[in-house]
């Protein structure tokens, strides 16, 4: 249903899930092994998977931190996006390459629920985008020291908010790996 609506297909977003990101993140691994399912789930399906990838001074370009982690390969068809915002689509090509491929529903994973995700859905859909938040396939490295509440209770936030965010012509929802559908809009689902 997206307001976009010369752009019926689907994209599976791929944000920051680099080294220097996840690593220590909770539930790193089982959140990236959902995302790994995902990519080659949407690649069966010819779905377009859209690989975002962050550098700034503390991550710079081209070093180990700022690589994609192990578990996930991009292959060299995947449009890969270089942001150094928050939102993906701030300062980048995101928008060209969506637009390109007919894209006008995301399917959201990766790092960091509190920071990059949100900016991101936020971004994607005061721009026009249904927005699928993928509930177990982002993760976030702990921010308590600076007075964030601990993960666990930050990425269920994040999912609990988004379940319920809506707009006139735009979908928002939250669904489980399990129940990703590249095919439609999001159905909201409880947890």
């Amino acid at each position: 249903m997206t307001t976009l609506s010369a752009r019926p297909r689907t994209a599976l977003l791929v944000i920051d899930v680099q080294k220097g990101v996840v690593t220590g993140a909770h539930r790193r691994d089982e959140v990236v092994a959902n995302i790994a399912a995902l990519v080659d789930r949407a690649r069966a399906e010819h779905i377009p998977v859209v690989w975002v990838q962050h550098s700034d001074e503390d991550m710079p370009r081209d070093s180990e931190d700022w690589q994609y982690v192990e578990e996930l390969l991009r292959r060299d068809s995947e449009p890969l996006v270089h942001k150094s915002y928050g939102d993906s689509f701030e300062g980048t090509d995101l928008e060209e390459v969506l637009a390109g491929a007919g894209v006008g529903r995301l399917v959201v994973t990766g790092a960091e629920s509190d920071a990059c995700i949100r900016s991101t859905i936020h971004g994607a859909f005061t721009r026009g985008y249904d927005v699928t938040l993928v509930g177990d396939a982002h993760t976030a490295g702990d921010k308590s020291a600076w007075g964030a509440p601990p993960v666990e209770q930050v990425i269920a936030h994040t999912n609990l908010y988004w379940r319920w965010q809506s707009a006139p012509g735009r979908t928002a929802g939250v669904v489980e790996t399990k129940e990703v559908s590249f095919e439609g809009p999001a159905e909201v689902t409880g947890g």
